[in-house]
Formats: C-alpha cells, sequence, structure tokens
C-alpha cells in the first residue's frame, strides 16, 4: 500500500464534489472558473473528434478515427445515438449554432429512416457501413471471419436515448425522431420465464441468441428504463437482474462472498448483496469498470431517484477507482473501463476487487487478478489470496472517458487526474481531444479515438457545463412517473 498521506489524498478529493460543484454552478459539477475553461476547451476539442469522423454525406460517425483522419468502415447504433446527444450537448455549450446542429442532425435522421430494421420491431441491426447505412453482412475490411447480423438490446437502447434527446431538443426534427422512438419496441427482447431481457436476437437463427442481462450494475439497465418507461417492459423486469450472485454455494463462481439481505419488490424475491471495498461497501458490476455504473447515469439522475441504492452506489464506485489507481496500485493516474488497447486493440479494463467476474477485469495489461476467496464450498473451496503489492500493477491502462463519468461525483479528482494525463503524455491530448487510452508505465498512447468513448465525454461535459442539458432531454416527466416509483423503493445493501 503506498502511504497513508496518500490515502488521505484520495478520500479528500471524492470529499470534495457538493463544494466543487457549487463552485461551478452547473447541476453536473465541474469545477470553478479556472476548471471551466479548461473542460470548455475540453468539450469543444472532443467535439473536433466528433465531427472529424462523421460521413459528411450519411451523418453518421465512425466507430474508430484513428490519428492519421482514417476511419473505420463500420459503426454501430450506440455510436449514433451517441454522436446526436453529442451534437445537442454542442449546441447547448455555443461550441456549433443551431443551423449547424439542424442540418448535422437532419442528414442523420434521414439516413436512420432509410436504414433497414428488423421486421415490424423498430430494432436496427448492430453494425452498418457509416459511410452508407447498409447493414454489414461481412466484417470490414476482410470478410475473413463468420459473422451474424444481430439486433442488440442495449446497442438499440442507447440508440432511442439519442433520438428521444433530439426529439426534445431539436423542434425541426421532433416528429421525424420521435417516430423512430416511438417505434422501438424493447419488450421484443424479453424473457418472462427469466424475467430479463436477451443481450442480443439473431434474426438468422432465433435459437442462438443468447439469454440473458443478468446483472443491474450495467450498462445494459438502460433497457430497464426504456422499456419501462414506454409501457414495453413489467415494472418487475428491473427487479429480474442481480445485485449481486447469492452468498450461498450457489453463487461460489463469483469474485467474492457478499453480504446482504433479501428483500422484496414488485413480488420479487431480492438479495440485496454487497462486496467490502476499502473500508466500505458496494454493489459491484461484472467487470468493475466506470462505464458499467455510470453510463445510465448520464441520462437518469438516479442519484437523485434513487437514493438509497444508486445516490449510495455511484460515489463509491468513483471513489473505489480513484482508491485503486492512486493507491492499491500506484499508477498516479486513474480511470479504468474497456477501451483501446494502446499498443492496439481493444481489452475490458475495471478494477477487478469490485468486479463479480471470477476471471477479472484488471486494471492492466499484464493481468494483476485479486481473489477474496469462497471458502466452505465444496466445488470452489478458494482461499482468500493476499491482494498484490503496487509493485505487481505493471502496464496499466487509463482510459479518459472514465475520469469523465467521474466528474459528477468526483470533480476535483476527475480535473486532476485529466490534466496530469495530458500534461504528462505527449500526444494524449490534442486538437481531437483526449486519445482513448495510455499504458501509464510505458506511456505508449492509443493511437485511436472510439466514438463511444468520445460521445460519453461530451455527454459528461454537456451535463457539466450545460446545466444537464442531456439529463433534462431524456428524463422528462414521463420518464419519471414511470421510473422513480420502480427505482426509487430499493435499498442496496443489508
Amino acid at each position: 500500500m503506498r502511504s497513508k498521506a496518500v490515502a488521505a489524498l484520495v478520500a479528500l478529493l471524492v470529499l470534495v464534489p457538493a463544494a466543487s460543484a457549487a463552485a461551478g454552478g452547473g447541476h453536473g459539477g465541474g469545477g470553478g472558473g479556472g476548471d471551466q475553461q479548461q473542460l470548455r476547451q475540453y468539450a469543444q476539442r472532443t467535439w473536433a473528434s466528433m465531427a472529424a469522423m462523421t460521413d459528411p454525406g450519411s451523418g453518421l460517425p465512425a466507430d474508430i478515427l484513428n490519428a492519421d483522419g482514417s476511419t473505420s468502415v463500420q459503426t454501430s447504433t450506440t455510436n449514433i445515438g451517441a454522436y446526436m446527444w453529442s451534437a445537442v450537448a454542442a449546441r447547448r455549450l455555443g461550441i456549433i449554432d443551431r443551423r449547424e446542429l439542424t442540418a448535422r442532425l437532419t442528414k442523420t435522421i434521414t439516413t436512420l429512416e432509410g436504414m433497414e430494421r428488423f421486421g415490424d420491431t423498430g430494432q436496427f441491426y448492430n453494425w452498418y457501413d457509416h459511410r452508407t447505412g447498409a447493414k454489414l453482412t461481412a466484417w470490414p475490411p476482410a470478410p475473413t471471419d463468420e459473422f451474424h447480423p444481430i439486433l442488440s438490446s442495449v446497442d438499440n437502447g442507447w440508440l432511442a436515448v439519442g433520438l428521444r434527446i433530439v426529439q426534445r431538443s431539436v423542434p425541426e426534427l421532433s416528429q421525424r425522431a420521435g417516430a423512430l422512438y416511438d417505434a422501438m419496441n424493447f419488450g421484443f427482447y424479453y424473457r418472462p420465464d427469466v424475467n430479463r431481457v436477451l443481450f442480443h436476437y439473431r434474426p438468422d437463427d432465433p435459437a442462438a441468441s443468447p439469454c440473458c442481462y443478468d446483472t443491474l450494475v450495467s450498462e445494459s439497465r438502460i433497457v430497464d428504463y426504456l422499456g419501462i418507461s414506454k409501457g414495453q417492459l413489467p415494472q418487475k423486469e428491473y427487479y429480474g437482474r442481480v445485485r449481486t450472485f447469492p452468498e450461498t454455494c450457489d453463487g461460489a463462481f463469483q469474485e467474492a462472498r457478499p453480504t446482504g439481505v433479501t428483500r422484496t419488490y414488485f413480488g420479487v424475491p431480492v438479495y440485496e448483496g454487497v462486496y467490502d471495498y476499502n473500508n466500505t461497501t458496494l454493489v459491484p458490476s461484472w467487470g468493475g469498470s466506470m462505464f458499467e455504473a455510470l453510463m445510465p447515469d448520464l441520462f437518469v439522475p438516479e442519484e437523485r431517484w434513487a437514493p438509497a441504492s444508486w445516490g449510495t452506489n455511484h460515489p463509491r464506485t468513483v471513489a473505489a477507482q480513484i482508491h485503486h489507481g492512486l493507491v492499491e496500485a500506484g499508477y498516479g493516474y486513474w480511470g479504468f473501463s474497456p477501451s483501446n488497447t494502446p499498443e492496439g486493440g481493444y481489452g475490458a479494463y475495471g478494477v477487478d476487487a469490485v468486479g463479480m467476474d471470477p476471471n477479472g477485469n484488471p486494471s492492466n495489461e499484464d493481468r494483476t487478478l485479486v481473489d477474496h476467496g469462497f471458502p466452505g464450498c465444496p466445488d470452489a473451496n478458494r482461499p482468500a489470496v493476499p491482494d498484490p503489492p503496487p509493485s505487481a500493477y505493471t502496464n496499466g491502462v487509463v482510459t479518459p472517458h472514465a475520469a469523465f463519468l467521474g466528474l459528477r461525483f468526483a470533480p476535483r479528482a476527475a480535473i486532476d487526474d485529466l490534466g496530469r494525463l495530458a500534461r504528462n503524455f505527449p500526444d494524449m491530448y490534442g486538437p481531437w481531444g483526449f486519445r482513448d487510452s495510455v499504458n501509464v508505465q510505458t506511456g505508449v498512447v492509443s493511437g485511436s479515438y472510439l466514438s463511444l468513448d468520445q460521445g460519453m465525454i461530451m455527454a459528461s461535459l454537456g451535463n457539466a457545463l450545460g446545466g444537464d442539458v442531456l439529463r433534462d432531454a431524456f428524463a422528462g416527466r414521463e420518464e419519471e412517473r414511470a421510473l422513480r416509483p420502480v427505482i426509487g423503493i430499493e435499498r442496496f445493501g443489508g
């Protein structure tokens, strides 16, 4: 462990949000005058990357923008949603004017209206050619691997979020965006026998469609929010997901033995399990990553609508990320979430100790894992292994979008972290904002910008500097009436 002085600094950084947000005057946090100026520059440059990756004819963003200006062929429904909400945020912050906003999103909506969807579900396929809007039937650039077009519940969810925001923010496109949104049926993915929604649906082989999202601390809960607010999913579906798996031997496969109690909501018994971490408790995600925990909170005010669950869990999740980066691993930086691997490729990074995955989503390329054991179970009698020292955490991978997701709950820590990343690693921050990741040991910086990750950055900054513009656009009175009575009654833990 690092010194007590460093641990004390971490605690201080996480206790700053209320004062810092007040200084910034915005609902989403963001610090005082100098900080706001820096955050505005981040927003301007991040938007520049979104504009650079968007085809001028189709209005669709590429999945990947490379540092040399080249782009991937493919885009996803999530990317398209992220581009739309980023454009609305850019308009709110004065980066583009209303004429440009309307012109850009008119192209996007027009292309969406002509893109292939599945039957009468209103659901889009997952991958398209961003230059034309054509459904991909082979993976570019060379169709060497088996490829099956699918309908992804969560990716359609993020597209729906973007459409809803456009419907409520761009009067010239309200009717057209609303028609696309209204046509999307998320009840299509519901499986009543397990009270959960499918990962995705394969039209060419429905029996191969994998079932189902099972953890609550997951970005996929946006599907619950959409389906319940649209009246397409029952209220009880939100409680079909696990907080943790059981503390009995039935749950012995998970990272650690949880503690908790069972409560009943909407007739569904729910084990309110939590993990212990750094002298506190929290509900873990599967992989311990930031976007699993906090991406939906960009659009739904979870900590306000559900103060006894998300209101405690979100700040503790951010604190865990900071503690891991600065103390447990001793990187000097924090922010762990699926991202581009600096040397190329893609990796699922997280804080292993606050993820349930028994194989771990570690914070580094060398996969330094923890194992808190699950003693007393014949088939998984794993004794606890001492946590590794900071020296074991080599080749740590930090991604800026994770720090931006923490901006609401620890603005001082997030701003300081981002400043260190920009100053200390050449090429990390430039005219297109932050590259996707950095190996904090070798200093190797990713050569790419990922559309989804840039979209999360723009959403964080739009809310922080623009008075929660995206939250207010998505989570209106209709959503609050439908969701607050569902999520607001829960209390995480014992």
